[in-house]
């Protein structure tokens, strides 16, 4: 089955990232254990709020429900509420492990429901392996959510239980290992046929695996159109055919056809489409080339496909090819499918997900794929903007108009077909409230991380004998982006790595001694090029080479002989900036800066200048609010600049508003071609309803690039939304070097080591 999200947690070929054993355990238990927790929506800090949120006041919504049921969806989370349920018989390529060996892969999928979707998931791991125990288990549950995900359940029992529990609850139940892969398929199925001059009534199909994927995948291309006499599905023993007698239930059976092919060899001769939901190698090459001219091969089996792209372009060029690998193009991904169409869904308090919703997903999803790439997903591809054809038949994960494509599809679908209770009349404003529940940050550094796995670079992680700076190179590597380069001394990187369980044999990952380099002479001979002029004697230069990693490191990134690097582990931020500053200068024409991005109720907003001005001038300002927008753009914004100060446009007056009065008419002179204003308090930049008091201000919606008056007050708004307001900070983030850096906070976690060597290696592209 082509389960991206699982497929990702799991192993696969020597392409795929290899998820090392000791990093993902360390992922799982750092700070709170799993994944999930429990957060109140309403106000918990008064008596008041106590008294309506339980006692007393609840009895209200209480006998307001009892009254009319369907008043839980208006006055309780039941109508945001997915719950993510397995018995473990099927837990991802893994088999029957049990119930509780199933939480974490339960408790990743309610993960995605919220990353994705915005929707709000609980699992549930029921303990038995008894259909009729488990039907009954989930048909008592039901009150409490708005829909059921079944999922790692094997087959035939999944067959029995969603439908025994689509018959018995009026809440959408979804195999989402049967129907999203058959969802996602089934778009990309319908542009192959649509690029090879195909369509779904005239398409002869095969289908090899009749497990629950398969199933469902012929079942939703028969419900749009493919007669059932063009779809052959074969099994291990072959093809099922009309007559056959063993090796049957009654789902294959159904599938039966009148043919005198026996193999899966005769079936595929002469065959347009080829559905793989079976095993690695099922598919040969002589298999391929008996196919029709412009064959579909859809090689969806995980962790690794019944054929490979490679193997099918040695033999054919007129074949399309996709496959369940987020390393290929054309990735069956569930993901593309499960959080959107259960967003859809819920919103519209959907009875059940009919075939008409199935198929409106997986046609607004094949829709989607020939639209023009946006700037933000187009971003991540280095300038190679993907395009509607071979190559490029299903949407990627990271693109942002999934959230606002294909819960419209579902919701209309739903309300077509008389399952919807809740009616939506704007479908418009629809589509921008769920634009509105992306998370911006989450899908920026996706971008990021896609672009640089097209193009991957060398980064030095400077400190290189702490310990999580080598779980981070490892995470680096791990995930395609480069080459790891760890400063330190060998023995006792090696030695830390071996007591803290970080395995750093492998490929891609380096181990440099400054000390013992045979580049230390000509790093030496640069760095005194830069400082002889300022007060550095030559044999200092070879101390600061030979003694300090971040001068070693910086020299090497100056030279060529990495592409970026990342510091500050052990060391303070103004003192990493200070060593790399003597031997990196600023690119021609810009300023350095600081820039954080902070994520927040699901908006995210660029900080700058948080590392580097003090007290900055009024011009010192603009060039901060110039490589704010330059630095937004290159992460896939359109910047809003608002320059703040303690007062809005003049009231109260000030003296530090002055500067930023200053600068604002200094960009009104250099004309810049970006939003900004000022100056102007916070919560006017922030808040659409306080700024439309101010009808004059130019700003077309809140600001999403705050520029600060000065660094204590940029360095300390963002360390208190971090700490007090719940917001996720990533940054400062060094902007207008000539060569890619970034610092991190003292004592960083590995993880934001990872993200922080990504964006240096991403603006190593740039």
């Amino acid at each position: 089955m082509a389960k991206s999200p699982k497929s990702a947690a799991g192993g696969g070929g020597d392409a795929r990232p290899r998820v090392i054993e000791q990093e993902a355990l360390d992922f799982h238990a750092r700070g709170r254990p799993g994944k999930l927790e429990i957060t109140p929506t309403k106000p918990m800090a008064t008596q008041r709020d106590l008294s309506l949120a339980y006692s007393p006041g609840v009895a209200v919504p209480v006998k307001a429900i009892a009254e009319d049921p369907v008043k839980a969806f208006d006055y309780t989370a039941r109508g945001n509420m997915v719950a993510v349920i397995s018995n473990g018989t099927a837990i991802l390529g893994l088999g029957d492990l049990g119930a509780l060996a199933s939480k974490p892969v339960m408790e990743g999928k309610a993960v995605l429901f919220k990353r994705f979707a915005d929707v709000d998931s609980i699992d549930l791991e029921v303990d038995t392996k008894d259909i009729d125990e488990f039907v009954n288990c989930v048909r008592l549950l039901g009150p409490s959510f708005g829909g059921i995900n079944l999922e790692d359940i094997k087959a035939p029992d999944c067959f029995i239980i969603e439908q025994r529990l689509r018959e018995e609850m009026d809440i959408p139940v979804f195999h989402d290992d049967q129907h999203g892969t058959a969802i996602i398929a089934a778009a990309g199925l319908i542009n192959a046929l649509h690029l090879t001059g195909r369509d779904l009534k005239t398409a002869k199909i095969v289908c090899n695996g009749a497990g629950a994927a398969a199933i469902a995948c012929i079942e939703l291309i028969k419900s749009m159109g493919v007669p059932h006499e063009n779809v052959i599905l074969c099994d291990t023993k072959g093809v099922i055919y009309q007559g056959r007698s063993t090796g049957l239930n009654q789902w294959k059976s159904a599938h039966a056809v009148r043919t005198d092919r026996r193999s899966l060899a005769d079936a595929l001769e002469g065959a347009d489409v080829v559905l793989g939901l079976s095993v690695k190698g099922a598919l040969t090459e002589d298999m391929v080339r008996s196919m029709a001219d412009n064959p579909i091969i859809f090689a969806m089996a995980n962790p690794d496909p019944e054929i490979t792209p490679e193997e099918v372009a040695a033999i054919r060029s007129d074949a399309i090819v996709a496959t369940g690998r987020s390393d290929y193009p054309n990735q069956v991904n569930n993901v593309l499918g499960f959080p959107y169409i259960f967003r859809g869904a819920l919103d519209v308090r959907a009875t059940e997900i009919n075939e008409a919703m199935k198929a409106a997903a997986a046609q607004a999803l094949a829709d989607l794929a020939r639209e023009d790439v946006p700037d933000d997903v187009a971003a991540a591809y280095a300038g190679n903007r993907p395009k509607f054809g071979p190559g490029y038949i299903i949407p990627v994960p990271f693109d942002p108009r999934l959230i606002s494509a294909i819960p419209v599809a579902v919701a209309k679908a739903a309300m077509d077909t008389g399952v919807a209770r809740r009616e939506i009349t704007d479908f418009d404003a629809y589509a921008n409230q769920l634009s509105a529940r992306r998370d911006p940050i989450a899908s920026t550094l996706q971008r990021i991380y896609e672009r640089v796995r097209r193009h991957p670079k060398s980064i030095v992680f400077t400190e290189g004998e702490e310990e999580q700076m080598m779980r981070a190179a490892v995470s680096y590597v791990n995930q395609q982006l480069g080459t790891a380069i760890l400063l330190g001394r060998e023995d006792l990187v090696r030695n830390t790595a071996k007591e803290a369980g970080v395995e750093l044999d492998r490929p891609n990952i380096e181990i440099i001694n400054a000390r013992l380099s045979k580049r230390n002479g000509v790093y030496a001979d640069y760095l005194y090029e830069k400082l002889q002029r300022q007060g550095y004697l030559f044999r200092d230069c070879q101390r600061l080479i030979n003694n300090d990693r971040n001068h070693f490191a910086a020299a090497m990134v100056a030279l060529g002989d990495a592409d970026g690097m990342v510091t500050g582990v052990t060391r303070n931020y103004s003192t990493a900036l200070a060593d790399v500053r003597r031997v990196i200068d600023a690119r021609p024409g810009h300023r350095v800066i600081g820039m954080s991005l902070a994520l927040c109720r699901g908006r995210t907003v660029l900080v700058a200048d948080t590392a580097v001005h003090d007290m900055p001038s009024a011009e010192q300002l603009a060039d901060i609010a110039e490589e704010a927008a330059g630095q937004a753009r290159r992460m896939g914004y359109e910047p809003r600049v608002a320059l703040l100060a303690f007062s809005t446009f003049g009231d109260p007056p000030s003296e530090r508003s002055e500067q930023v009065k200053q600068a604002v008419r200094i960009l009104d002179k250099r004309r810049v071609d970006f939003e900004y204003d000022g100056e102007m308090a916070a919560d006017v930049a922030l808040n659409a309803d306080v700024m439309a008091q101010y009808p004059f201000c130019r700003l077309s919606a809140p600001a999403n690039v705050l520029v600060m008056p000065a660094f204590h007050s940029a360095s300390i708004s963002t360390k208190m939304l971090q700490e007090l307001g719940g917001s996720t900070v990533i940054g400062p983030l060094l902007v207008g070097l000539n060569k890619p850096v970034q610092i991190v906070s003292l004592g960083a976690k590995d993880a934001d080591i990872v993200n922080m060597a990504a964006i240096a290696a991403y603006n190593a592209n740039a």
